[in-house]
């Protein structure tokens, strides 16, 4: 630690050290986080408390490196935890409380299909004090406004031109001497979406479970805490939490039935809009899960469609635009067939139509999403040529959003929507109707997402991270 005045406080920074096994890697990097973390606790509490300071406090993340001299996997199938070829690769780390169990299975997997020990060590990335105090403290409402003007100046405050998403859109360029990525998603970059989740959702990160449903509706979020609560203590589920509801709700909020190993199921209330769809699961992303769906209500664009029926995506015609620059819209967005194959399970066991009977009630189809909540005012004669061109059988403005970040984001995706009007055809979508549906359908709809999660999660997460999801030169990290 140096102290000279105008220098740069830091904690001892140890030696790498190497390690051959997942679970004493995992220890030092808890071991070195905790440190730093702590060390810049300590100098914001002092600096909270008015004491004098000359010297900047400055904390580091700890790193993972690994040096491949060949590239194999123990099994061919599975789409991640090797490095597709020789070379040095390296990723920083963060929060080990929460990415405990997701470290480990990362570290087990590359000593595995390697046969190399992992470094641990400290990087050069210095830590955020937002960051550093947990995603629960506010530096505006815990400082005066003439040491929210010094912080700058004492500690280090997030840094957006290290925050991007360039590994994850394949357009990372890889400066000359510097590793190759080992994980899609930077620590900096982890620990801003840990913040925007308890921004967003109202409740800390840590409680998201590994399988995901959005919804646009309420309906199914009042249906969702009333079916959690009623599991919890039943098939492994351990505890159902939600925001305050005496509380004013966060802008998506998130509710949890939760199962040891986060196992089990999270929803959220993302609203209407792509915007809302990219927003939160450009933050749902870091923390990795295993599957997301989009359970939601569309417009039906077949005459033949009725009120009720299910719509299974099997592609997307994506008229969102939010991700245009991130995935432009030639990229195809494929359906994947472990999350395919469960939906169709889950609607044939909830409503008892098997077989063929199934096309009475569900279509397989693409899915136009469009970032126009009026879309019905366009011109008919453009509108249909392109709709009928497409073969898209529904319309909303969730699905190809949340497809298209799963896919840009390597997370299995699906959605399996429901017909709520068919204003092509005479149908719209008005108050008393539209109660009426409401309240006959959402409870089926959320049991066959229910249900789909169960059939997900008994796959290993290896088999279900399709390869479709990964480049030709991927992270390691799943």
């Amino acid at each position: 630690m140096r102290d000279n005045k105008g220098m740069i406080l830091t904690p001892d920074i140890p030696e790498a050290q190497l390690f051959s096994s997942a679970d004493d890697a995992f220890a030092h990097v808890q071991k070195l986080y905790d440190e730093q973390v702590d060390f810049l606790q300590k100098s914001f509490k002092d600096f909270v408390a008015g004491n004098a300071r000359e010297n900047r406090s400055r904390g580091f993340y700890p790193y993972v490196r690994i040096k491949t001299v060949y590239a194999r996997r123990a099994d061919s199938r599975f789409s991640y935890g090797f490095a597709p070829r020789p070379g040095v690769y390296s990723t920083t780390l963060t929060r080990p409380d929460i990415f405990s169990s997701y470290y480990e299975e990362q570290f087990r997997l590359l000593i595995k299909n390697h046969d190399i020990p992992l470094e641990i060590g400290i990087s050069t990335t210095p830590i955020p004090i937002h960051f550093a105090l947990g995603d629960s403290f506010h530096l505006e409402g815990d400082l005066s406004a003439e040491q929210l003007k010094d912080l700058p100046d004492l500690f280090d405050v997030p840094d957006l031109d290290i925050m991007d998403d360039e590994i994850a859109n394949s357009s990372h360029i890889i400066n000359e001497g510097d590793p190759n990525p080992l994980a899609l998603f930077t620590a900096p970059r982890v620990d801003l979406s840990i913040q925007r989740l308890r921004h967003y959702c109202g409740m800390p990160a840590d409680h998201f479970q590994n399988y995901i449903i959005f919804t646009n509706y309420q309906f199914y979020i009042d249906e969702f805490v009333k079916i959690g609560k009623e599991r919890v203590g039943k098939d492994g589920y351990v505890e159902f939490v939600g925001p305050d509801p005496d509380k004013r709700l966060p802008q998506m909020p998130a509710y949890h039935l939760k199962m040891e190993g986060n196992k089990g199921i999270t929803m959220v209330n993302i609203g209407v809009g792509p915007s809302n769809a990219k927003t939160i699961t450009d933050h749902i992303a870091v923390m990795r899960p295993h599957a997301w769906l989009m359970l939601g209500h569309c417009a039906g664009l077949r005459n033949s469609q009725e009120l009720g029926d299910y719509v299974l995506a099997h592609g997307y015609l994506r008229e969102d635009h939010v991700l245009d620059e991130q995935l432009p819209v030639s990229i195809p967005i494929p359906a994947l067939a472990e999350v395919q194959l469960a939906l169709e399970q889950a609607v044939a066991e909830i409503t008892n139509h098997g077989g063929y009977d199934l096309k009475k009630i569900m279509r397989t189809g693409t899915v136009a999403t469009t970032d126009d909540r009026n879309w019905e005012l366009r011109s008919a004669i453009k509108q249909n040529k392109r709709l009928s061109q497409s073969r898209a059988i529904a319309m909303d403005m969730e699905s190809g959003t949340i497809a298209a970040n799963g896919f840009r984001f390597r997370v299995p995706y699906g959605t399996l929507l429901c017909v709520s009007d068919k204003p092509l055809h005479g149908q719209l979508k008005l108050p008393g109707m539209a109660d009426t549906f409401y309240r006959q359908r959402v409870d089926q709809h959320l049991l066959v997402g229910l249900r789909t999660m169960e059939l997900l999660r008994d796959y290993s997460p290896e088999k279900l991270h399709s390869r479709k999801l990964r480049s030709f030169d991927e992270v390691a990290f799943q």
